[in-house]
């Protein structure tokens, strides 16, 4: 039951990402610096799979972890899964990410945005890992 929760809430977290960059794509696309196809308007490697299977991949690993962490700890209710995913995105992934993007001289705004999305989108695990 482990694997599945872990692959489910994987998976959750990749569907929250396409939603949250489809809400977000035009200021995503203006600070990211990602490079746009004239005739579309959308990013240029929109049809390499490669950042698509990175992302899915790297949700599931997060699952994985956050699982092993929240067996450790018992977390085990959908409230304590919401609120430590919540905790494990504002408060490590958040941080990893401003420092990067501070050095790279990446604008905040970008921050918030990919910020915004470690933290919802850890949240969406915390939760579905505590539903099974």
């Amino acid at each position: 039951m482990g694997f599945l929760a872990v692959v489910a809430a994987g998976v959750a977290a990749f569907v929250f990402g396409a939603i949250w960059y489809t809400a977000l794509a035009k200021p995503w696309m203006a600070v990211s610096g990602v490079e746009i196809d004239e005739a579309t308007g959308q990013p240029a490697n929109r049809a390499n799979p490669v950042p698509y299977i990175t992302s899915i991949v790297g949700a599931i690993l997060v699952a994985g972890m956050m699982r092993h962490v929240f067996v450790l700890s018992g977390i085990d209710t959908v409230g304590e899964g919401l609120v430590s995913g919540l905790g494990i995105g504002l408060f490590m992934s958040v941080p990893w990410l401003a420092t990067n993007y501070g050095f790279a001289g990446r604008p905040f705004r970008l921050t918030a945005i990919d910020g915004g999305y470690a933290a919802i989108g850890s949240a969406v695990i915390g939760t579905v890992l505590t539903l099974f």
